[in-house]
């Protein structure tokens, strides 16, 4: 990757967006000058994922207006695998969801808890793993890193808000579900439900954390690996796991995942 500078820190300063673009593509040197900033730097990428979420989640939830408006419910993945009784419930719940608050209000609010909450868990079970490794970096250090490295989350955002504005339709088998066997028990819900995380923006994710990591802490190079996989990892098998849950108590084949 490209080592060009940027911007010198600034004490006091609060917004950074001229770090983003090198974060994004000339991470060394900008992770570098993260680490070293005195203080919390993380507010900038927290409002990008902030606002492309935001925009997300309400273009997605003017397309579902859109489609209950002609009657076009879009059906979930594996529909045919639901007992009548299950499908009867689902057409009833959607009736019943139709409204501008199930829509646009109860989404967005997801959205933005979905941003916030999981910077500050991936932060500090990052730093938690860390430290257990011995590293020495602060919990504020390991924060502004996380905050900075989730930005690939943005791009992806903005990706899907365009292909839904040009397609006019929600998007359906994100990241690797597609490549998901056959739905046919629990365990095949959980792997679907897992594969939506992965795609090539959760790799540069990762990419980040381990150039962050590796830049503000004396440990070695495997023990920044195992660091931040382990945390990832873990966080995205625990984060599926109500879909396999949901399918075994209620017997359904498949749960799709709110966003």
């Amino acid at each position: 990757m490209n080592d060009s500078t940027i911007p010198s820190y600034i004490h006091g300063r609060r917004w950074r967006f001229e770090w983003a673009l090198p974060v994004l593509f000339s991470p060394r040197r900008a992770f570098a000058q993260i680490v070293a900033a005195d203080g919390a730097v993380w507010q900038t990428p927290i409002l990008i994922l902030l606002l492309t979420g935001l925009v997300r989640t309400l273009v997605a939830g003017s397309l579902r207006a859109a489609a209950a408006a002609s009657g076009e419910i879009p059906l979930p993945v594996g529909w045919e695998w639901y007992t009548p009784e299950q499908q009867a419930q689902f057409m009833q719940a959607m009736s019943a969801t139709s409204g501008p608050v199930f829509t646009y209000l109860l989404p967005a609010i997801m959205t933005l808890l979905g941003v916030y909450l999981g910077w500050l868990i991936i932060g500090w079970v990052l730093h938690l793993v860390l430290t257990l490794m011995g590293g020495r970096q602060s919990s504020e250090q390991a924060l502004n890193i996380t905050a900075w490295a989730l930005l690939p989350f943005a791009i992806r955002d903005v990706v899907r808000i365009a292909a839904m504005w040009s397609g006019g339709q929600l998007l359906t088998n994100l990241g690797l579900s597609g490549f998901a066997p056959p739905l046919d028990n629990s365990w095949g819900v959980y792997l679907a439900t897992l594969l939506v995380y992965v795609d090539i923006y959760l790799i540069w994710h990762i990419g980040l954390l381990l150039v962050g990591v590796s830049r503000g802490d004396g440990l070695g190079r495997g023990k920044v690996w195992t660091a931040v996989l382990v945390t990832i990892l873990s966080l995205y098998a625990l984060s599926a796991l109500p879909a396999l849950l949901m399918a075994q108590f209620e017997g359904l084949t498949v749960i799709r995942p709110f966003f």
